[in-house]
């Protein structure tokens, strides 16, 4: 049987930005929160889409062609092999849905790679 998670509880639990948090899995996915503020790094995943749901805050995903500007309960897909770059002027939480291993940083790497840490059992 399934276990029931609180977002708001695993985002009270850690304070560290650009650092994505294990909150649940599905098939292969991996359903991930974040807290982001500043600005990434320009990076691509060459091996699949990745998924942006803003829980709070206003997040910006900066693509070469616009920017996409996301709000609470918006989403956005950023279509695999597209070059993008997330910022964040305030602190904003997020769910990213990805497959099992993507590298946050994919293709830049860098010092802003993160090892994900597991809020659930």
């Amino acid at each position: 049987m399934g276990t029931k998670v609180n977002f708001d509880d695993m985002l009270d639990s850690f304070a560290d930005h650009w650092s994505p948090k294990l909150a649940g899995r599905l098939n292969d996915y991996e359903i991930k929160l974040v807290k982001v503020q500043g600005e990434f790094v320009w990076h691509t995943h060459e091996d699949t889409d990745e998924v942006f749901i803003v829980l709070s805050g206003e997040l910006t995903i900066q693509l070469r062609d616009g920017d996409v500007v996301l709000g609470p309960h918006e989403m956005f897909t950023v279509p695999r092999g597209v070059e993008h770059c997330p910022k964040a002027e305030e602190e904003v939480s997020a769910l990213l849905i990805e497959p099992r291993g993507v590298v946050n940083t994919g293709d830049a790497g860098g010092e802003l790679t993160a090892t994900v840490e597991s809020l659930i059992d």
